[in-house]
C-alpha cells in the first residue's frame, strides 16, 4: 500500500522562496514519464489512479530539475515509471536515481491497448504510471554511471566501425570486379588484406581522371585507405575493452573461453547495478538462454528462446564453441547428452544456460564486491 507522510511542498519551479517553505499532510502518488528526443511528457496518479495532472518539459538539465519538481508538488512520490530509460529517457532517469527517487523502466504499450485508449504522449505518460500502480512495471533501468556504461559505448562504437568495415570491403571488392581490365590484372590473385594494401598503393593520374582506368584507381585507392583506418580504429578500440575489462572484472577473463568481448558484452548486460537481476533464472531470460516450454500431447521437450539480448546470446554462443572445441568437460557433456536424444542446438541452448550459472555470481561479485554472495560455479559436465 501506498502511505502519505508529511512532506515540504515543492515549488514547480524547483525553486521555493526563502522563508516560505510549509508543512503539508502529502498523499502517495506515481509519476509516469513519456520520454522524447526534444520533450518530456509527465503524468501524476495517486494510489487510486485517479490523474492528479499532466505536463510537458523540455529534454535538458533545466527540464529534468523541473520534471522534478512538478513531481514532487503533487504529493510524496513513491515511484516513477519511465519509458525509454536506456535512450531518451536515460538521462532524466539518472537525475531521478539521483534524488532518491524509485524508477521503474516502462515498456511501450501494446498496440492493443493503443487502439483502444488512443495514442498521445500524456496517454502514453499516464499509461506508464498506471503501469506501476498495477504492478505490470517492476524492471529496475540500469544505472549506467559507471565503468560498465564505459564499456558500452566503446563496444557500440566498435560494432558501428566493424559494420563500416564489412561495407568497405564489400565495396572494394564489386569495384574491383567490374575494373577496366589493366586494373584487375594488377589485383590478380590477391584477396582480404594483400588486396587491401595493393589498393592503398594505387597511383592515379588525377589529371587523367576522365579516363575510366585512372578514376577507378583513386576510387580503389580512397576505399582501401578507409578499409585501413578502420581497421586501426578497431584494433584500438579492442585494446581500450581488453584494458577496461581488465580492471573492471579480471575474475570474467579468468573463466574458460571468456575473452575481452565477450566479457564486455555480458557485464553491459548485466549493467552496473547487476543487483538489479533478481535470479539466475532472470539473466538467463535476459540473455534469450532460458528454456520455453513446447510440450504438447505426449510429447514433453523445451524450445530455443528467440527473445532477450541477441548480442548477450551471442556472446554466449562464442563461449559455448571455444568449450565445445578445446574443453574435455564440454565434449564429454555434449557426447552424453548427444546420447539421450538430444539435437546440438538444443545442447547448445544448455550450455548457455548453464554458463549464465557459473558467470553470474563473478559479475556480480565483480561489480557489487560489498554484496559478494560466494555462489559455487556449476561446471557444464
Amino acid at each position: 500500500m501506498l502511505s502519505a507522510r508529511p512532506v515540504v511542498r515543492v515549488h514547480p519551479n524547483g525553486f521555493e522562496p526563502e522563508g516560505h517553505q510549509t508543512m503539508v499532510t502529502s498523499i502517495a502518488v506515481i509519476g509516469g514519464i513519456d520520454t522524447h528526443a526534444d520533450t518530456h511528457a509527465l503524468a501524476v496518479i495517486d494510489s487510486r489512479g485517479q490523474l492528479l495532472g499532466t505536463t510537458t518539459v523540455p529534454a535538458t538539465a533545466a527540464g529534468n530539475r523541473q520534471a522534478l519538481a512538478w513531481l514532487a508538488s503533487h504529493g510524496t512520490v513513491h515511484s516513477v515509471g519511465v519509458e525509454g530509460t536506456g535512450s531518451y529517457g536515460a538521462q532524466l532517469a539518472r537525475h531521478l536515481t539521483a534524488h532518491d527517487l524509485k524508477v521503474i523502466e516502462v515498456d511501450r504499450a501494446d498496440r492493443k491497448t493503443r487502439r483502444r485508449k488512443g495514442k498521445s504522449d500524456p496517454l502514453d505518460a499516464e499509461a506508464a504510471a498506471r503501469a506501476v500502480l498495477a504492478g505490470v512495471a517492476t524492471g529496475v533501468p540500469k544505472t549506467r554511471t559507471g565503468p560498465v556504461e564505459s564499456l558500452r559505448a566503446l563496444k557500440a562504437t566498435k560494432r558501428a566501425a566493424m559494420k563500416a568495415q564489412v561495407a568497405a570491403r564489400s565495396a572494394l571488392v564489386q569495384m574491383v570486379i567490374t575494373a577496366p581490365q589493366s586494373v584487375r590484372d594488377q589485383l590478380d590473385g590477391l584477396k582480404g588484406t594483400a588486396r587491401v594494401e595493393a589498393c592503398a598503393r594505387l597511383r592515379p593520374d588525377r589529371t587523367l581522371l576522365h579516363d575510366p582506368v585512372h578514376a577507378v584507381k583513386l576510387a580503389l585507392r580512397r576505399t582501401a585507405r578507409r578499409c585501413q583506418v578502420l581497421a586501426e580504429e578497431i584494433a584500438e578500440l579492442n585494446t581500450d575493452i581488453e584494458a577496461l575489462v581488465s580492471s573492471t572484472a579480471p575474475r570474467l577473463l579468468d573463466a574458460f573461453g571468456v575473452g575481452a568481448d565477450t566479457a564486455a558484452q555480458l557485464l553491459i548486460t548485466a549493467g552496473d547495478n547487476p543487483e538489479r537481476i533478481r535470479s539466475e533464472a532472470s539473466f538467463a531470460a535476459l540473455c534469450g538462454v532460458s528454456p520455453i516450454p513446447a510440450s504438447s500431447g505426449r510429447t514433453d521437450r523445451h524450445r530455443l528462446n528467440r527473445g532477450g539480448d541477441r548480442l548477450a546470446n551471442e556472446a554466449l554462443w562464442r563461449i559455448v564453441m571455444v568449450r565445445l572445441s578445446h574443453d574435455p568437460k564440454t565434449k564429454a557433456y555434449l557426447a552424453r547428452r548427444s546420447q539421450q536424444g538430444l539435437r546440438k542446438r538444443e545442447i547448445i541452448r544448455c550450455l548457455k544456460r548453464y554458463i549464465v550459472r557459473e558467470l553470474l555470481p563473478i559479475i556480480r561479485a565483480e561489480l557489487s564486491p560489498a554484496t559478494d554472495n560466494h555462489n559455487p560455479l556449476h561446471e557444464a559436465a
